[in-house]
């Protein structure tokens, strides 16, 4: 979402939390981990685009209550302390001084509000993710990952820069009940019930539009059959609650930050 604030941070100096919740604690240190592993593989597009999860009612009592990163920072510089807390409209609850960008907020929060399930929500701008998403017929069911996301892909159609919340009523109508979406000439969407799941699925996403980029740009694909992608869907396991949800590949993405910089943790 490619709006300018009217202020930005100019240092990375972090909000000091004299008392946390140690559930605020454990999802802004998941969180700012899932951030940088975004800067690990790539997924950043300068300082725009957005992570935001859902604060538990442990914290909240109740109300709906999001992390969101702060306005002005890349991701790599994205830490624990320095997510800024806010409600439905946007409005900072945690006294943090860095601005939040109303583009970014204004899908999560329709999807935040209007989805139970929807813990996280994740979007990015990748060069596969957007080429998809300008494409005539979109994401076409002809490679591995496009066959385990069968029925689970939405399209939504471009209405301009999100900053106008009449458009969340027609947004949330045309996921429905699917937690992988293309918005259409904008980029790739997921939302789960954790913050593990939703990385899985856009992962999966993502690596659909990588892969179909690359066998467009030789000739014409393979088709895989309905039958085979139904087969497919009902086989991966990896969005299953009952299987970890994506745990299992988060943890080891988050290894692999911790020894590169986990300064995220502070």
């Amino acid at each position: 979402m490619n709006t300018l604030a009217t202020t930005a941070p100019s240092s990375t100096s972090a909000l000091v939390h004299p008392s946390i919740h140690p559930d605020e604690r454990a999802a802004r240190e998941e969180l700012a981990a899932c951030y940088r592993v975004f800067a690990m593989l790539g997924w950043v597009e300068m300082i725009y685009n957005h992570i935001t999860v859902r604060l538990p009612d442990s914290v909240t009592g109740g109300e709906k209550q999001f992390l969101i990163n702060p306005f002005g920072l890349h991701y790599s510089e994205v830490t624990a302390s320095n997510l800024v807390k806010i409600d439905l409209q946007g409005k900072v609850l945690d006294g943090s001084t860095y601005p939040v960008n109303p583009a970014g907020f204004t899908v999560h929060a329709a999807i935040h509000d209007g989805l139970p399930g929807a813990h996280c929500v994740m979007h990015t701008h990748t060069t596969a993710g957007v080429a998809v998403a300008c494409l005539q017929g979109g994401l076409q069911q002809t490679n591995f990952y496009t066959a385990q996301l069968h029925g689970m892909v939405a399209y939504h159609d471009f209405e301009g820069i999100t900053i106008h919340a009449d458009e969340g009523p027609r947004l949330l109508k045309s996921i429905g009940d699917r937690n992988a979406v293309i918005l259409r000439n904008h980029g790739l969407l997921a939302w789960g019930q954790t913050l593990p799941q939703t990385f899985a699925i856009l992962w999966t996403l993502q690596r659909a539009c990588e892969i179909q980029m690359a066998t467009f740009s030789m000739g014409q694909a393979i088709p895989v059959s309905e039958e085979i992608a139904q087969r497919c869907t009902r086989d991966a396991l990896q969005f299953s609650p009952e299987h970890g949800a994506g745990q299992d590949v988060f943890n080891a993405l988050v290894r692999q930050v911790d020894r590169i910089d986990p300064s995220y943790r502070n």
